[in-house]
């Protein structure tokens, strides 16, 4: 029952690094897009990115399989929910306007 904080904190640490990665993955996006040099931001991007997660790894987890484990649930976790947050919400439509006369 040590361990449980440990897991519960490796999980945490795997959220917090794959919402820095999918976060920085469509910040790059809307950066490189516009840009000159698009292929700079992406390239420099996952390598920034892949550095950043992979140490992050590395300093959570530690020789333990349940920490990576649990770290790696949280990185993916984190996935779908980057993308609920950035995704863009439409505007509902308007409905056309009734007419005064039945």
């Amino acid at each position: 029952m040590n361990d449980v904080p440990r897991i519960l904190l490796a999980l945490l640490a795997g959220l917090l690094l794959g919402g820095a990665f999918y976060g920085g993955l469509w910040w790059t996006v809307l950066r490189g897009v516009s840009s000159s040099r698009p292929a700079a931001w992406f390239l420099g991007s996952i390598v920034v990115r892949m550095a950043l997660v992979a140490t992050g790894f590395i300093l959570v987890a530690r020789e333990d399989w349940r920490r990576w484990l649990a770290c790696m649930l949280g990185f993916l976790v984190a996935r779908p929910v980057v993308a609920h947050m950035t995704r863009a919400h439409p505007k509902p439509a308007q409905s056309p306007a009734k007419d005064a006369h039945p």
